[in-house]
């Protein structure tokens, strides 16, 4: 069943659990994810990224997404991930999708607000929900980023107030990719601004999730994380089983399978196995 990301984020606050966004690249990543989630009995955030566009054309991506999204037996929320240009969002939105980010998080803080607005007042129109990024999480290949990129507490709730926004993505020392070192996350800082954020119903995003210890995830949860996002972490799983399966037939569905069980681990650990 298709649903927005509020509604799923929402039943996670009432009993603090983690939804994972899982980022789909083709129809067996996107296949072993929902099948994760129907085994599990999990809600389930669904994306594709922009990044990932070159390689896996968006309508295609669309029609496989909302597909198994209206077929799915659990709430499903249609995500488009790290957009950053108006055209590709309000592509999303055109399509079906319940549930857009607005990545203004390398733009001028007034830059990334009206962006934001902007995004919200068309994505509120249609019914969907909206994310954005404050803060600025970074890319593992160029370390775990600065603390001075982190999420400044009382800077989210201005920014809370000014856009409206669904759900918002902090930066606390997680990197997109994988990571050359174990990051060092600022769990003060989470609970803090935790404690700022939770009063305005919105919850907290954790960006850069693959390669976090449990204890890292369990954490963040704690500390108020609702929703995880996961994508490196299920490229390599795939990656692994395809190159060790003795042909293409056999591969893909060994990728496949990798996916649907490196899903189940992670719904399992953020608790939300169950919830559906």
């Amino acid at each position: 069943m298709l649903v927005t990301l509020k509604e799923i984020l929402q039943d996670a606050e009432e009993k603090k659990y983690g939804v994972g966004l899982f980022n789909m690249l083709n129809l067996e990543t996107a296949r072993g994810i929902l099948e994760a989630a129907e085994a599990e009995r999990s809600p389930l955030i669904l994306g594709v990224a922009e990044v990932h566009l070159p390689i896996i054309p968006f309508p295609y991506a669309a029609q496989i997404m909302m597909h198994m999204a209206k077929e799915a037996s659990v709430p499903v929320c249609l995500h488009f991930d790290h957009g950053t240009r108006y055209e590709a969002i309000m592509e999303a939105l055109k399509a079906g999708f319940t549930s857009v980010m607005f990545d203004g998080s390398a733009l001028p803080y007034e830059e990334n607000i009206a962006g934001t607005v902007e995004i919200c007042r068309a994505a509120h129109a249609l019914g969907a929900s909206v994310e954005a990024e404050l803060g600025h999480v970074g890319n593992a290949q160029d370390g775990n980023g600065e603390s001075s990129q982190y999420t400044d507490p009382q800077q989210a709730v201005d920014f809370i107030a000014k856009t409206g926004v669904d759900a918002l993505a902090v930066a606390i020392g997680t990197a997109h990719g994988q990571y050359r070192e174990k990051p060092v996350l600022d769990i003060s800082r989470l609970a803090k601004l935790y404690e700022v954020s939770r009063p305005t119903g919105t919850p907290l995003v954790l960006h850069g999730g693959s390669g976090l210890s449990d204890e890292d995830f369990r954490n963040t949860i704690e500390n108020g994380i609702r929703k995880v996002n996961i994508c490196t972490e299920l490229c390599l799983a795939a990656d692994r089983a395809y190159r060790a399966a003795p042909g293409f037939e056999t591969g893909v569905v060994a990728a496949k399978d990798s996916v649907k069980e490196a899903v189940r681990a992670r719904m399992r650990l953020f608790g939300s196995a169950g919830k559906a």
